[in-house]
């Protein structure tokens, strides 16, 4: 269908006037980029786009991705005309407490926003996420005639998304990865919230994406036929992912503020408003206008997503016919099911000394073979993070089944496309690095957590303990500072058994993201984790405990919970009733009845010392307000982790001295804190 008889000016103009009408009311919004890409944006859903509105989440749909999340009512007007389950009501309520309309598109409220986007450039790695997603599950299960996985990822991204770094990763990696059916169509307005972008962008962008192996494309993104022409070329393109960069102008259609930065990010006033629907002919005094011809002009959208899924459905069953096997096991990954008896394959790694890291891999490699959906990599540090599948190949141009992800060294791109991978469903993504290069990632891991997506993080060197590298990387902050992060899941195992749990809670886990924080160097096994599952599952749980009510109770994670140990062993030697509890995910302990924590941490015991290679801040709801804390409130040093432990108290004889020093003053705190409550 060409686009002078799909995409007519009723629609470009409704699209225009909902969107002003919307910021307008709210008071609040970013009318500029609405306007000056709604041409392109009607092309692409008219003529192109395959999606169902009344099944906006059937498997085969195309995807597509509005980096620039600030354009919501773009998004929103597309998805009100086009039949999804957006209404009127709800365009009219933007921006306004519980309404599906935020200032920014959320994918886990709206219905047909593939994801949450707004802090610029994540949209596009996302894109790539979901292109290689798309890529890889294709060529594990379609077969000749049964064309299972067969859809396209599209993306609107404006400058500003260009300048932040993360879409130079995932851009870079899209290109080396060959990703031919990825389209980003590219709103080069030059204007940013400042002014022109001339202040402080002046990069030749398409050299750029040519540069990385994209096919480039230069169009008057006001032409409709000239951007039906470039989306065409770009689908023919099937070895290279396409940029097409559409010059436009912002605010296009308002007399005064057309490719001015004042129709960036806010309403154009109630003048302008008026002035603009009066020179791009509409009525002056119509609100919310929504004619007949601009709905009609998607009859095409909804007739191909119909018929696509009608035929998706169909082939799918004959594919379960001729491909049982494979047939089902897709049904499964995309239900984000894991296999019956996944905690039997967990591997029995003993009581041997190892690092978590390397324990790890193990349980990697023992659950790959359990579990086809597991798909991930690392930043370049594989050989360091443990995480390669031996004999599973690795993902590239040449090879779409490999399960080893290379990522090269970059961690925001690794993350954001994590994020991509898992809102497209089918797989389970991981990614590792060093806990401190999480400071690279931080915004992706959020929106993952704002998302609620399985993605997992396999995070090593964990601590000061990583030895001569020094303070640049040994972590200190990180594991508090992901902690504070609303609905993710930070887990610091012990030992191996620990980590094997971890693994397990986080795969187990399908709303939301799991942080595994692993050792650089050997831990014991602890007889106290033979029941690690369970502990783990629960956040937290008694790994050495008295014969009766305890005096002391020594908390801690990861790598101190064996100095813990030792040192309850010391004291117990002494006639100290201690209790020692692991709480390798303070979240999910705290989710914990109350009972099961009472139990765990009787209300009864008061004094209590939490010790963990980081941060203190963060335990005092732990020890409550008589324990105390042992930790690293400073920067490290490039020292021998044996040299270090001394440095910091990180040994078993030190504390088991600041556990004396705590049950010493305890008696005279305890009467200061209850004078002072008596008093109050």
């Amino acid at each position: 269908m060409q686009p002078e008889t799909a995409v007519t000016d009723v629609l470009v103009n409704t699209l225009k006037t909902l969107a002003i009408d919307a910021i307008q009311k709210a008071n609040s919004g970013h009318p500029g980029m609405p306007m000056g890409m709604a041409d392109a944006a009607a092309v692409l859903w008219a003529d192109f786009l395959v999606t169902d509105p009344s099944e906006p989440g059937f498997l085969d749909r195309d995807r597509f991705v509005l980096s620039g999340g600030h354009g919501s009512m773009l998004l929103y007007g597309l998805l009100h005309l086009s039949g999804h389950a957006l209404s009127l009501d709800e365009l009219k309520r933007f921006r306004q407490l519980g309404s599906l309309t935020p200032g920014h598109p959320e994918s886990h409220l709206t219905p047909g926003v593939e994801t949450t986007t707004g802090p610029l450039g994540q949209g596009l790695a996302n894109a790539v996420g979901m292109a290689m997603a798309e890529a890889h599950l294709a060529a594990r299960y379609n077969r000749p005639g049964f064309h299972v996985i067969d859809h396209w990822t599209y993306a609107l991204c404006g400058d500003g998304d260009l300048e932040e770094g993360i879409s130079h990763e995932a851009a870079s990696l899209a290109g080396h990865l060959g990703l031919g059916k990825l389209v980003l169509l590219y709103d080069d307005n030059s204007i940013t919230i400042e002014g022109p972008t001339s202040l402080a962008f002046s990069e030749d962008i398409p050299a750029r994406f040519g540069s990385y192996g994209w096919h480039v494309q230069r169009c008057d993104g006001h032409d409709r036929d000239a951007v039906h022409a470039a989306i065409a070329a770009a689908r023919a393109d099937t070895a290279r992912p396409s940029l097409i960069c559409c010059k436009t102008h912002i605010g296009n259609g308002s007399p005064n503020k057309h490719d001015s930065e004042k129709a960036h990010g806010s309403p154009l006033g109630v003048a302008e408003v008026r002035l603009t629907k009066e020179n791009i002919g509409w009525p002056p005094d119509a609100q919310f206008l929504v004619p007949d011809e601009a709905v009609a002009a998607l009859d095409g959208l909804r007739a191909r997503g119909v018929l696509k899924r009608s035929h998706h459905d169909e082939r799918m069953s004959r594919y379960a016919e001729a491909h049982p096997e494979l047939a089902a096991e897709l049904r499964s990954v995309l239900a984000g099911e894991l296999p019956d008896g996944l905690e039997a394959a967990l591997p029995d790694l003993g009581d041997k000394p190892i690092a978590t890291r390397s324990s790890s891999g193990k349980v990697i490699n023992a659950l790959s073979a359990q579990l086809p959906a597991l798909w991930g990599g690392s930043a370049d540090l594989a050989e360091s993070t443990k995480t390669l599948v031996d004999g599973a190949g690795s993902f590239s141009r040449d090879n779409r089944t490999g399960r080893n992800l290379h990522y090269g060294i970059r961690e925001h791109g690794m993350a954001g496309i994590m994020n991509g991978m898992a809102l497209h469903g089918g797989v389970i993504p991981y990614g590792a690095t060093f806990l401190t290069f999480t400071d690279y990632m931080r915004g992706s891991m959020r929106l993952a957590a704002l998302m609620r997506q399985r993605v997992i993080y396999v995070l090593t060197h964990d601590s000061v303990f990583l030895g001569e590298d020094g303070p640049t990387h040994q972590s200190v902050e990180h594991a508090m500072a992901l902690r504070t992060i609303p609905e993710m899941h930070v887990i610091r195992p012990a030992d191996a058994r620990e980590t094997a749990a971890a693994w397990l809670a986080a795969l187990r886990r399908s709303d939301g993201p799991t942080c595994l924080l692993l050792t650089r160097q050997n831990l014991p096994g602890l007889p106290g984790t033979r029941d690690a599952v369970l502990g783990v599952e629960r956040g937290g749980y008694v790994v050495r405990d008295c014969a009766g009510p305890p005096a002391l109770i020594l908390l801690a994670t990861g790598s101190e919970v064996h100095l813990c140990t030792g040192a309850a062993e010391v004291l117990a030697a002494e006639g100290v009733a201690v209790r020692v509890v692991s709480l390798p995910c303070l979240e999910r302990f705290a989710a914990q009845p109350a009972e099961y924590r009472d139990a765990v941490l009787p209300p009864t015991c008061l004094a209590r010392l939490s010790v963990e290679a980081g941060r203190t801040f963060g335990w005092e709801g732990f020890v409550g307000p008589l324990g105390e804390s042992v930790g690293i409130d400073r920067f490290g040093e490039s020292a021998p982790a044996e040299e270090l432990a001394e440095l910091f108290g990180l040994t078993t004889s030190q504390v088991a001295d600041r556990a004396r020093a705590l049950l010493a003053a305890f008696p005279a705190k305890r009467a200061a804190l209850l004078k002072v409550l008596g008093g109050a």
